[in-house]
């Protein structure tokens, strides 16, 4: 649009007069600018861009031009453009809070936060009563971790602005981060109340439901969102994630799926699919799905994570390509960490109280927590000062359980790596353990800073971290066995690991069942024999359904039980059988139930089957103690002798295999032989009560032992 100014008494922002040009329309340029703002906000943007740039034409300092065309910029995602107009606007028109507002928006979305908080302040030294401002202000400020100063912005602009949903619902974002789950619950119900088309604030109430478990209604909150905005790859990215707690996995990889129809480089949905598919037991899928999403951000270590846990379940990897992986990844995500290490100045006396720190996301009712906790009770409270640093944005009744046996309690939820690690440090802890490896939401990298002097991984899995900033790995002598390393002393470091490992005398488990597993031993009905694998469905492969097949052929009339939620995984699952010659009929599934329920239906397992390569821990201690005999295949790898470790201790031995055919045979034998079956599953939960497994103080003794050691070790280097 062409436009002709004419005289226009000064006034007011870029007033001045322009040249006359005389085969144009007459407009000043207070109209043409008003003009233009018509067409911005009617969203006619190109029009609205070329009257503010022939305003600046005639007026190059004109403030409103700049700073409108800044804002065009912002929202085009052109910010070093938009910073420099609005830096232009400002110096035409230092006193206008909303051009100090916007450059803080453009330096916030650029990642500069403190600039962005300058700019800010500078807004309200101008116009201290201004809602907006006080709302990006707290934005921000949360950004940076400066909780409080942040939640106490966004309380201003709500007291300012009583009405102003926005607010309400970034403000419940907030708390949220700072684990008040509740508080933010209720701010997001308020914002809908204010603006009930809000699908913005429908997202986080779906985000805050999901943290505190309620899933169901995270579901339906995530429905809404996506109701009032279809087109939101995020929103059907977070319902996926929640229809696979819930176990709804094919209605998940649609969720997935429709979010990268809709951003094709939305690496956090290549995730998830990637999470999904592998649930299902498509491991090749899943890794492919990871791979996808690495190459989108190659800077993403939970998803490398997730590759190198998805090997661990496959049947078809050794252990020489994990440790390569596991090498790439320290590379890329820990070694930077490494340029961020401070002296330490702890005293070096080899007998002074250690001070303990352990580190999770399970610190909850999880295997991790449940395992953990007898350990904790059980700690001498005069050697050992114990902390603990957790990643739990929901705790639980079993977080109180952990808490209550510490002396000191941190929340990781919303702290970086580095922020964490400085509250470690602050904390003079000696030794520092990792109990999540490349599990989910894991805070492995932490331990790149070494805010400890001793750092130790245990209990995730019997794995490696890949980290060479950790120094041990604990093990026990059936994981990693003195012959796969042709009979080197402890301690001595094996190719596979980046840490040292350091066996534990007995067990690496410490089982300590819960209330659900107070039953009494379950007795045969009528003498069937029913095979169950009751463990995650991921670590299901054809090579092992091949041998489980083989044991349903040699035991007549037997049925085979699997943990699998519904899905076409399961039509998967009998169809292969029915190729190895097993009834359909023969096979039954166990989808997602709860705790109590899982437990009972022990009850109706003769003998349970434990997974390879990656074998179970709490499924088959829980097995073992509801009465139930276990029958394991021992690999090459720490994570397929899982179930020797414990069948071991629990002086089992002859129910591990060494070889596949071993493994069908030892299961068909024990179901052929019903008196003897019947004996040994009278004798498993005595067993396992006068095992190392379940003797928790002495379980201590030996943990302890080896922190002491490790000390001693690094005092006299």
């Amino acid at each position: 649009m062409a436009i002709r100014f004419v005289s226009q008494p000064a006034g007011g922002i870029g007033s001045e007069v322009a040249d006359d040009l005389t085969t144009m329309p007459t407009l000043t340029i207070p109209q043409a600018f008003d003009l233009a703002m018509q067409h911005h906000q009617a969203g006619r943007l190109h029009e609205a861009e070329a009257l503010y740039r022939q305003i600046l034409a005639q007026q190059p300092d004109h403030a409103g031009a700049l700073a409108y065309l800044g804002v065009m910029a912002y929202q085009a995602g052109q910010y070093n453009a938009a910073v420099d107009l609005l830096r232009r606007a400002i110096a035409s028109a230092p006193h206008w809070p909303d051009a100090h507002n916007n450059l803080g928006n453009v330096l916030h979305a650029k990642g500069l936060w403190d600039q962005a908080i300058a700019a800010y302040r500078q807004a309200l030294a101008i116009k201290p009563d201004y809602p907006e401002v006080h709302h990006n202000l707290g934005n921000a400020l949360i950004d940076t971790g400066q909780m409080q100063a942040g939640i106490a912005a966004l309380r201003r602009a709500i007291a300012l602005q009583p009405s102003y949903a926005e607010a309400y619902s970034s403000l419940g974002t907030a708390l949220k981060k700072a684990g008040c789950l509740d508080d933010a619950i209720a701010l997001y119900g308020q914002a809908i109340a204010l603006k009930p088309v809000y699908p913005k604030a429908y997202y986080n109430l779906g985000n805050a439901l999901c943290n505190k478990g309620q899933l169901d209604q995270a579901i339906a909150a995530y429905r809404q969102a996506i109701a009032l905005k279809p087109d939101w790859p995020e929103a059907h990215n977070n319902l996926g994630n929640v229809l696979q707690d819930t176990g709804r996995l094919y209605e998940a990889v649609t969720a997935f799926r429709q979010a990268i129809a809709l951003q094709p480089n939305h690496a956090g949905a290549y995730c998830n699919l990637g999470n999904v598919l592998k649930d299902t037991g498509q491991l090749d899928r899943a890794i492919a799905a990871y791979r996808q999403a690495l190459a989108l951000q190659p800077d993403y270590p939970q998803v490398h994570s997730n590759i190198l846990l998805c090997l661990h379940y496959h049947p078809g990897v050794d252990a020489a390509t994990i440790t390569r992986e596991l090498g790439r990844w320290n590379q890329q995500y820990a070694v930077p960490g490494k340029t961020f290490i401070q002296t330490h100045t702890h005293d070096r006396d080899p007998g002074h109280r250690l001070r303990i720190g352990y580190v999770s996301a399970d610190l909850r009712q999880h295997a991790v927590g449940q395992f953990l906790l007898p350990l904790l009770a059980h700690h001498d409270q005069q050697s050992f000062e114990v902390f603990g640093y957790a990643q739990v944005a929901a705790p639980d009744a079993m977080t109180a359980q952990l808490r209550s046996h510490t002396d000191g309690w941190r929340s990781l939820v919303g702290l970086s790596d580095a922020q964490a690690a400085d509250l470690i440090r602050q904390d003079r802890i000696d030794i520092l353990v990792d109990l999540g490896l490349h599990t989910a939401n894991s805070r492995l990298l932490i331990f790149a800073y070494k805010p400890a002097l001793v750092q130790v991984t245990y209990l995730a899995y019997a794995g490696s971290s890949g980290l060479d900033t950790m120094d041990y790995r604990l093990s026990d002598p059936y994981l990693d066995p003195f012959d796969t390393i042709q009979g080197r002393p402890p301690g001595t470091e094996e190719s596979a690991y980046s840490e040292q490992t350091w066996r534990l005398p007995e067990t690496y488990w410490c089982y300590q069942p819960t209330l659900e597993l107070a039953s009494p031993p379950a007795k045969l009905a009528n003498g069937s024999i029913t095979f169950g694998c009751l463990n995650n469905f991921c670590k299901v492969n054809k090579p092992l359904l091949s041998l489980w097949a083989a044991m349903l052929r040699a035991v007549p009339h037997s049925r085979l039980l699997l943990h699998a939620h519904e899905g076409d995984h399961r039509r998967r699952v009998l169809e292969y059988l029915q190729t190895a010659g097993i009834d359909p009929q023969r096979v039954s599934f166990m989808a997602r139930v709860s705790r109590p329920a899982y437990f009972q239906q022990y009850a109706s397992v003769a003998i349970a089957l434990d997974t390879h390569p990656f074998g179970g821990g709490t499924t088959t201690c829980d097995a073992l103690w509801m009465g139930v005999p276990v029958v394991s295949l021992a690999g090459k790898t720490a994570v397929s002798r899982a179930g020797w470790s414990i069948l071991a201790n629990a002086g089992l031995p002859e129910l591990v295999a060494k070889t596949a055919d071993e493994y069908v045979r030892i299961a068909v034998d024990l179901a052929n032989d019903l008196p003897r079956l019947q004996a040994l599953r009278s004798t498993l939960r005595q067993r396992m009560q006068t095992s190392p497994l379940m003797d928790a103080p002495r379980f201590a003794r030996n943990i302890e032992s080896a922190y002491r050691q490790m000390w001693q070790k690094w005092c006299a280097a």
